[in-house]
């Protein structure tokens, strides 16, 4: 199942027109969902009946709009709606366990003014039990390209497996990108060189590649910044995809701070595969 969180917003709908595209490829259901507070939820009562009743009216509109963009988007794929009771992200990450994939928009209600990432998208990228995506209007016309970047982590397998899962439903070709960050010429990842990270990288992608023949891959090694390089490699891409943690890591981090950056700046759909287990 496909979890998608709306809120009236068009990043949220644009979230369900990826969201239902990405169902109808893997053939499970799509859920939608919307937040209200947990005392509009409840309230039939009361002084604040009456506005807990127009919240909840207000709800029903958005999920009809969604429900009906899905449907438009892909006829054939089932869908469901549901209100969901409680702050919007904690509500969706109890949700989210028992999703394959949650699915958010960059910015929504949920957002501060200035920012440029939603603090829905924010709190549930790396949280969530499952990997999640998050959608930034407007969707690119498709270009037949998955990036996933890799940094030689413990990570990098998982990301390279959705990558390569992502690539084969979508008949694309997919751009691995290994990020080193250098700092004086130096390599602080790989002080010696090829370090068992790698090893395990190449090993990993030989795996991937033989299970999936027939999807092109690109192998590009990239020495920079990680976030700008993989901002600038996934422009005009379908998808990107990290890990949520990896060697930009910071301590005390949910996220690391690679994905972290790319919430904010990443020109497309990104998706935070879910690493720290």
């Amino acid at each position: 199942m496909i979890l998608v969180g709306v809120d009236g917003s068009r990043a949220g709908l644009e979230a369900v027109s990826w969201a239902a595209r990405e169902a109808a490829l893997r053939d499970v259901p799509l859920t939608v969902a919307h937040v209200v507070p947990r005392w509009a939820y409840e309230t039939t009562t009361g002084g604040y009946a009456e506005v807990a009743a127009w919240m909840r009216a207000g709800g029903k509109t958005v999920l009809a709009a969604a429900e009906d963009r899905a449907r438009t988007e892909e006829p054939k794929i089932s869908v469901r709606t549901t209100f969901l009771p409680d702050d919007p992200r904690a509500a969706l990450i109890e949700a989210a366990q028992s999703a394959d994939l949650l699915v958010v928009g960059s910015h929504g209600l949920g957002g501060v003014r200035g920012r440029l990432v939603g603090s829905v998208a924010y709190g549930v990228a790396g949280r969530a039990a499952c990997d999640v995506v998050v959608v930034r209007p407007p969707l690119p016309a498709p270009a037949g390209e998955i990036v996933a970047g890799v940094d030689g982590s413990q990570a990098s397998p998982q990301v390279l497996a959705f990558a390569f899962a992502e690539a084969q439903l979508h008949g694309a070709r997919l751009r691995v990108v290994h990020v080193r960050a250098c700092q004086g010429g130096l390599d602080p990842a790989y002080p010696g060189g090829e370090d068992d990270g790698l090893s395990a990288l190449k090993e990993a992608l030989n795996t991937l590649r033989a299970r999936h023949r027939d999807v092109p891959v690109v192998e590009e090694l990239v020495h920079g910044h990680p976030a700008e390089v993989l901002r600038q490699a996934a422009t005009g891409a379908d998808l990107l995809v990290v890990g949520s943690h990896g060697h930009g890591t910071f301590a005390g981090m949910v996220l690391g701070s690679v994905s972290h950056a790319l919430l904010h700046h990443a020109p497309g759909p990104l998706a935070v595969v879910r690493t720290a287990r």
